[in-house]
């Protein structure tokens, strides 16, 4: 038996259920989205549990805690956008991805430590597991190319190491195959470059370095995709010459060899002019002091035999601090700068290289200066004259 509807009931307008709003997530397809990014990276990088690169204001404590410095990261908002979108695309948390993945000079880069854990997690390996033998001593030579003068030389380094090998490996669950990484050495890093670099983690944590570069191997052959074609942290270390006034210098051989053939190839041999020889006591009020130093280290060098000249030759291999700072005042273009800048490494001495740095950063902001910024220094301003008073 049906109900019985009364009139007031209908005469009352139906109510309609609300349809459901539709589902925003977070990408660049639309606005909402793009605009709910925006807010989740706004979130993120107001905190300070995420690393420096994503910190909306950067602060430089003293050794008590307190706050010596702050300043503003433009970049941060930028950084946490596209942190956020790698991690929609791995299905990972956001938190997690930006405290393993770090910057070093544009190049975003996973720690070594995520990576193994990631390989761990996947479900498609057992866990991850490395091979330690130990070769022995070896003498392993290096050839690398140096700069001296303006000149490029080869320089061959020898160097006593404890040879070891690693390998990672695991066993894929799905066929039960055992699946090895490359053999990673201590002779590969010195040929390599990573072991004789400043401050370099091969000298001193030699098995973990040789732990973390195998499980990056492994990751890139057999898990491209959870990797999704980034290197480690310390494959970017290894490659980049990081400074602490913030400039870089890549290691790399072809971009110096690059270089030095541009160099000979522009320049020309100097003429030879014969002074004559002027008495020691009375010399040129015109002559530089650094002019000076060059002709009594000529002469000195003259009254040294030629098996001692040879050995000081030997020993004079990194280049001296007023060579270098030579160079840097001398640049006129930002090629010639960064090949000066390159050169700094091979100054003995970290106080000397951080001036050297400071140098070559105060010449690069005046060869980048726009000279619209000159132009109106320059410009002649005419003195307004005052209105005629009637009276």
């Amino acid at each position: 038996m049906s109900a019985t509807a009364t009139l007031e009931q209908m005469r009352a307008p139906a109510v309609r259920e609300a349809a459901p709003a539709p589902v925003v997530t977070m990408g660049f397809g639309s606005l909402q989205s793009f605009e709910l990014m925006q807010r989740a990276a706004n979130l993120l990088a107001s905190s300070t549990l995420v690393p420096a690169a994503y910190r909306k204001v950067i602060e430089k404590l003293d050794k008590y805690g307190n706050v010596k410095e702050s300043r503003e990261n433009p970049n941060a908002l930028a950084n946490a956008v596209v942190a956020l979108n790698m991690a929609q695309r791995m299905g990972a948390d956001p938190l997690m991805v930006m405290q393993n993945l770090y910057i070093v000079e544009g190049r975003p880069s996973w720690s070594s430590q995520w990576i193994i854990a990631a390989i761990n997690g996947s479900g498609r390996f057992s866990p991850l597991r490395f091979d330690i033998k130990v070769l022995g001593k070896k003498n392993v030579e290096r050839t690398e190319t140096v700069w001296e003068g303006g000149n490029r030389t080869s320089v061959t380094k020898k160097v006593d190491i404890l040879d070891k090998v690693c390998i990672a490996w695991a066993i894929e669950k799905e066929t039960g195959e055992r699946l090895e990484s490359p053999a990673v050495s201590i002779e590969m890093a010195v040929k390599e470059g990573w072991y004789t670099k400043n401050g370099s983690k091969w000298q001193t944590m030699d098995e973990v370095m040789l732990r973390y570069r195998t499980a990056s191997f492994f990751g890139k052959l057999y898990a491209p995709e959870l990797l999704m074609g980034l290197q480690t942290v310390e494959e970017a270390q290894d490659i980049i010459d990081l400074n602490p006034d913030g400039s870089y210098s890549v290691a790399s051989a072809s971009v110096n060899e690059l270089r030095g053939a541009a160099r000979t190839a522009a320049a020309q041999p100097a003429e030879v002019v014969e002074h004559p020889e002027e008495p020691t006591g009375a010399t040129d009020d015109n002559q530089s002091p650094d002019d000076a130093g060059d002709e009594d280290g000529g002469q000195q060098a003259e009254l040294i035999p030629a098996d001692e000249s040879s050995q000081q030759q030997d020993d004079r291999a990194p280049l001296s601090f007023k060579d270098v700072n030579r160079e840097l005042l001398q640049a006129q273009t930002v090629e010639d700068l960064d090949f000066a800048r390159s050169q700094i490494k091979q100054v003995v001495g970290e106080a000397e290289q951080a001036t050297l740095h400071q140098v070559a950063s105060r010449r690069m902001r005046e060869l980048t200066q726009p000279a619209e910024d000159v132009a109106p220094a320059q410009t002649i301003t005419r003195r307004q004259r005052a209105p005629i008073n009637a009276d």
